[in-house]
């Protein structure tokens, strides 16, 4: 790691208006580069990834208090190598200008659709998945044919200096670039006219971006988070459902986005449930404290956030179930919380208000799966859906009645790994999407081009207008 972290000089204010000047002036010396260029710049950040990779695994952990490797090995590496590898094998038909249908008025004039680099793009990432969803946008927006400029979240501070330093090595400034720094950094970051500016974090925050991008009339593209409800059919497997469960909640300590943040599990059944799902977590972590495996709480500060959510929905009358033999306590020092199930929750709680982002899990009883459909929708649109069942006609009823970012079946989060899909949320969870070629047409403009022809018949449509023209229009109301 330390071979990594040379010496850079931190970005002042000033050095950030700078830097994103250099990239205007870049972008306009060159501004459709060349198929082999944007390889070559995937190459670049592919080959810096995997040079970083140890160096990465140890500074997530240390900013984390502790993570697993083998969780910013899957969630932060492999993710980002393996968005690269679909997208250079899938660039060169990306950005084929492409025919597209002409009406019979207007031939043998023709339509073409040219896809074209937009600019400068700018990306805020989050703490959780530090990395990958610094990298995710950019490898987008780089195949794309963009300049970039990434602020990383000031909460993973040695991972943050660890890019920075990085793609210094790797690129040149006005190709990409890391800005570092706190909230007054962040606040002028997504202030700048960037020619589209993607954010990932809360709600909350995503609403003052999108603010500060309407002064500039900056596109964004927004991901979000929101309650990701996951739904358990009367006809669930209830083991497999609760493995998949423990994996999908449990994975980076709850501390994802997409994570379940509720399930609703038809009333007769929660008992066979918490059951399940006690077995399931001693299962996949035998201990909580010692174990390499369990993920801390990011900082102090979150980690006091989720106590006050049981604190709060023990006051209000639920039941806190914990799901490990260690319980929900911690060693001295250490921010690793136990997992635990919230059960007889209501809407008064914190708890079903708030976004978790921890191992909590709150159970809610239903009766019929239209209860369940009407309580989603009476909430903000959610991030992610899942459903576990094996009857059709309710899959169904919950795919066609209920509005989400994505949804999994018989799974958790596995959506989000899919390159052939778009990533995003809708409503309060985000707005626009990413990922494969969804993330490029994102940075891109697709820009309409009509190719009029030598021998034209809208010549007869030229004044002065008369006979002919009443004549043509007649003509047009026929065949359009």
């Amino acid at each position: 790691m330390n071979a990594i972290l040379k010496t850079v000089p931190d970005p002042s204010l000033d050095g950030m208006h700078e830097a994103f000047a250099r990239q205007r002036a870049a972008f306009a010396a060159d501004m459709n580069p060349s198929h082999a260029v944007r390889m070559e710049r995937l190459d670049r950040l592919f080959a810096m990834t995997e040079r970083i990779a140890p160096a990465l695994e140890a500074a997530v952990s240390a900013d984390f208090g502790h993570r697993s490797a083998h969780v910013t090995r899957l969630a932060d590496v492999m993710m980002v190598t393996a968005a690269i590898k679909h997208a250079r094998r899938r660039l060169k038909s990306w950005m084929k200008v492409r025919r597209a249908p002409t009406a019979l008025a207007f031939r043998p004039g023709s339509n073409r659709i040219m896809p074209q680099p937009i600019g400068v793009v700018g990306v805020v990432s989050p703490w959780n998945y530090p990395y990958q969803l610094a990298m995710g946008p950019a490898i987008a927006a780089i195949g794309a044919g963009n300049r970039v400029m990434i602020k990383p979240s000031e909460l993973t501070p040695r991972v943050a200096e660890l890019m920075r330093q990085a793609v210094a090595e790797s690129f040149a400034p006005d190709e990409l670039t890391v800005v570092t720094g706190g909230a007054e950094i962040g606040t002028a970051f997504v202030a700048m006219p960037f020619d589209h500016l993607l954010f990932t974090g809360s709600t909350a925050v995503g609403r003052q971006v999108a603010l500060a991008a309407a002064a500039n009339l900056t596109p964004v593209t927004l991901e979000l988070g929101g309650k990701s409800p996951a739904i358990l059919s009367p006809q669930v497997d209830m083991a497999q459902a609760a493995s998949r469960l423990a994996m999908g909640k449990l994975f980076n300590a709850g501390q994802t986005c997409i994570a379940p943040d509720y399930v609703a599990v038809q009333r007769h059944a929660v008992d066979a449930f918490v059951h399940a799902m006690r077995r399931e977590v001693e299962r996949q972590y035998p201990a909580i404290d010692a174990n390499p495996d369990y993920t801390a709480i990011v900082s102090d500060r979150h980690f006091e956030r989720l106590q006050g959510l049981l604190d709060d929905a023990r006051q209000r009358g639920a039941r806190v179930v914990p799901l490990h033999p260690e319980g929900l306590g911690t060693a001295s020092g250490t921010r690793k919380l136990g997992p635990a199930l919230v059960l007889n929750v209501t809407d008064d709680m914190k708890i079903m208000q708030e976004e978790i982002f921890g191992p909590l899990l709150p159970v809610m009883a239903y009766d019929t799966i239209e209860d369940v459909i009407s309580y989603v929708n009476r909430h903000e649109r959610p991030l992610a859906l899942y459903w576990f069942g094996t009857y059709r006609a309710d899959r169904d009823k919950v795919l066609a009645r209920t509005i989400s970012g994505g949804v999994t079946l018989n799974d958790c989060m596995w959506h989000f790994g899919q390159e052939e899909l778009p990533f995003g949320g809708i409503g309060a969870s985000g707005m626009g999407a990413y990922h494969g070629e969804y993330g490029f047409r994102t940075f891109s403009k697709h820009k309409p081009v009509f190719r009029q022809a030598a021998l034209s018949g809208t010549r007869l449509l030229q004044p002065p207008y008369g006979r002919t023209f009443d004549l043509m229009s007649r003509v047009l109301r026929i065949i359009t």
